[in-house]
């Protein structure tokens, strides 16, 4: 069975590469989202992703943004994936793709019950992210997707830790486990806590 994959998301500083190229997750995730403390402008991601291992996927984190500027992002290289945290529908992905071709497309769903999951389940994107909320760092109740059946891979997000991070994914085999706050002391990343949620990792 292969390994889960692991993203580690809200990267923002140079020591936070070094630590992800020891560590090596699957995807590192940079935040285009002014309202969050982990915003990275287009330069800063350029410059980090530059510093970063090239088989480490760069995720762009985005809440509602113009197409147009994510595509850019994905034609110009600066990002390898768009990650969609806000109402961006079927014909937003469609757009995207139209302006990007080839985008591969990770979309967000806060779930809270069946319905959503079923929302989720209906999605064109490449992948699912199920979460709790935009970076509220709370598990959710992981029960609604053991009942769940999905036809595509999809990240599991929401207060994951090395604490719990191994039960999570034997009660749920996600395709990837996404954690931000759970590797971070005092809001910055901390690279004790990278190396022990990815020694949990089965």
């Amino acid at each position: 069975m292969k390994k889960t994959r692991v993203k580690f998301c809200g990267l923002k500083r140079i020591e936070d590469i070094f630590a992800a190229n020891e560590l090596r997750p699957d995807y590192a995730g940079f935040v285009f989202w002014e309202k969050s403390s982990r915003n990275v402008s287009e330069q800063e991601a350029k410059e980090l992703g530059r510093a970063l291992l090239p088989d480490i996927k760069k995720v762009g984190v985005f809440v509602d943004e113009d197409p147009g500027r994510v595509a850019a992002l994905l034609t110009d290289g600066i990002i390898d994936i768009a990650q969609l945290h806000g109402h961006e529908d079927e014909e937003y992905i469609s757009k995207l793709r139209s302006l990007a071709e080839g985008a591969c497309v990770i979309k967000a769903f806060v779930i809270k019950s069946k319905e959503d999951l079923e929302r989720a389940g209906n999605s064109s994107a490449d992948y699912l992210l199920l979460d709790s909320g935009k970076g509220t760092g709370q598990t959710f109740n992981w029960e609604l997707i053991r009942e769940a059946e999905f036809d595509k891979p999809f990240f599991l997000a929401g207060g994951l830790g090395a604490e719990n991070v191994a039960e999570a994914i034997d009660k749920l085999s996600p395709y990837a486990v996404d954690v931000s706050s759970g590797i971070e002391t005092d809001g910055v990343k901390d690279p004790d806590k990278m190396r022990q949620f990815m020694g949990e990792i089965l």
